[in-house]
């Protein structure tokens, strides 16, 4: 009798050091997936996050447009889940009754690297990105819009990252009329 407990004790100690030593296993991790291409990119555009200054030219010339000072903000928001983009014209007040102030937002949705452009003309076109081979180009592609847009809209926008402190913005507006209107704006980080 007294060999079966024993037999039943030494059991019982040996199903405890099993359970604890299972507690002390680390859980074998799963494998990330790779990210994907819209989330490179995303991660791309959030390194410029800043403050950039420069110039802008549009093409077609027009009347008191072009060759004009900026200034862009770039912050990540919103627990990295977006990225707020705000320009203006160098020197101008922030006062959004006086002066053209337009704030984009970037962020995921699903596997897609989407933007909304809140247009001064009073509109929000949506864009979904692609991304060149070398990951340093996203271009944005028009999806669709809300708003009125007797003013025109934003119908297209390119993203080039040259280097950590310098980058270029192509934004193409559809003037009434489907005219289109390109601006570049060639960015260098604020010191």
């Amino acid at each position: 009798m007294k060999s079966i407990r024993f037999v039943m004790f030494a059991f019982l100690l040996s199903l405890c050091g099993v359970a604890f030593a299972q507690n002390d296993m680390q859980p074998m991790s799963t494998p990330q997936p790779a990210p994907s291409e819209a989330q490179k990119s995303f991660t791309e555009l959030k390194t410029l996050a800043g403050t950039w200054h420069g110039h802008v030219t549009v093409d077609p010339p027009m009347q008191g447009m072009g060759e004009t000072s900026m200034e862009v903000s770039m912050r990540v928001t919103s627990r990295g889940n977006a990225l707020v983009h705000e320009m203006k014209e160098a020197g101008k007040s922030d006062d959004p009754t006086k002066n053209d102030h337009p704030v984009t937002m970037f962020y995921l949705d699903s596997d897609k690297l989407t933007l909304v452009h809140y247009c001064d003309a009073g509109n929000r076109p949506r864009m979904v990105a692609r991304t060149s081979p070398d990951g340093k180009t996203v271009e944005f592609d028009f999806l669709d819009i809300t708003g009125d847009t007797k003013y025109g809209h934003m119908q297209h926008a390119v993203f080039t990252v040259v280097n950590a402190n310098h980058h270029i913005e192509e934004w193409t507006f559809l003037m009434p009329g489907d005219k289109p209107m390109h601006a570049r704006m060639d960015l260098v980080r604020a010191q």
